[in-house]
């Protein structure tokens, strides 16, 4: 048998014509050989011509055709991730050039909802803002679905926010897992109390967070009739701690937001643990090649840092 090591072409890079793997990603971004001659505006044969010339290039067939357009063989898939990569950072290669240049300048704008804890957004923007002093920060708060739009409509780059499906045109990186609790004020009847049964809270009046609420909040609330007694309203997560923790009512807060009061015993937590809504948060993007460099290089700043988290 012969060794597979020695089939290798060391000189692989050498010799290909890098237009071809250009031509290889879009047939499989486009689902086909004619969907990818008429995006790029090229005679099909000329492009089936590319996909062959490639494929003796590595050696072993890339792509398979099916009825619903083409499928990756194994090897295709694994060219495909090379192929990403490498486009990836020969996009960058302008912001990094920029970057080791000390040229750039410029503002980053994020929007977000209230009461992010997460320690390496926080430490991606203190890092960020030592290597490059001249970018200004900007946050903004608002309700999650504005969040959401504004990255639609473009007027925002960067997210922080909740998601209830997956918008197309949007890049989804999970950030951390939020949990609520159900909580009261330190002279509330029911402080130092567990509920079990929901539906008993039916009559208690709550403070809402309005747009802010998230769907998995909602959703319970709805399936036991809470919420219908309604004392206060507050749309920031803050606000409502405020209203909850001076006797206003009970309400839904994150646990870590609430969990400097509820260490003082400012807050108690009613619901038992298993019952606790959670939910991603997520670390949002617009799907674009094209992005202002400042944007790009805190966007590659917090994505480094979610991806060397240990796994599980």
């Amino acid at each position: 048998m012969s060794d597979p090591a020695a089939r290798i072409d060391r000189n692989f890079a050498a010799r290909v014509d890098w237009n071809l793997l250009r031509t290889f990603v879009e047939i499989v971004r486009a689902g086909g050989i004619g969907a990818a001659a008429r995006k790029l505006n090229r005679q099909q044969p000329t492009i089936s011509v590319a996909l062959k010339r490639l494929e003796d290039h590595v050696g072993t067939q890339l792509l398979r055709r099916s009825a619903s357009g083409v499928e990756l063989t194994v090897a295709g898939r694994a060219l495909l991730l090379i192929c990403e990569e490498m486009f990836e950072a020969a996009r960058m290669v302008p912001h990094q050039v920029a970057a080791a240049m000390k040229q750039v300048e410029g503002l980053v704008r994020i929007q977000m909802i209230s009461s992010i804890v997460s320690p390496e957004f926080d430490e991606a923007i203190a890092t960020f803002r030592r290597r490059h002093p001249a970018i200004q920060i900007e946050l903004r708060v608002s309700p999650w679905r504005q969040v959401l739009d504004a990255l639609e409509r473009g007027e925002v780059e960067i997210g922080v926010g909740y998601d209830s499906g997956v918008r197309a045109g949007l890049n989804y990186e999970p950030l951390f897992v939020e949990v609520q609790q159900l909580y009261c004020d330190r002279n509330h009847p029911l402080y130092g109390q567990r509920v079990t049964r929901l539906g008993d809270l039916r009559d208690q009046g709550f403070v809402l967070t309005g747009e802010d609420e998230l769907d998995s909040v909602t959703r319970l609330r709805q399936r036991y009739g809470l919420g219908t007694v309604v004392n206060g309203m507050a749309e920031d997560v803050h606000e409502a701690k405020r209203l909850i923790s001076l006797g206003v009512g009970i309400g839904f807060l994150p646990v870590m937001a609430a969990g400097d009061l509820a260490a003082r015993d400012r807050l108690w937590g009613l619901l038992p643990g298993d019952v606790e809504p959670s939910y991603d948060i997520y670390l949002l993007s617009r799907q674009t090649a094209a992005r202002d460099t400042a944007t790009q290089l805190f966007l590659d700043e917090i994505q480094r840092r979610l991806r060397a988290r240990p796994v599980g």
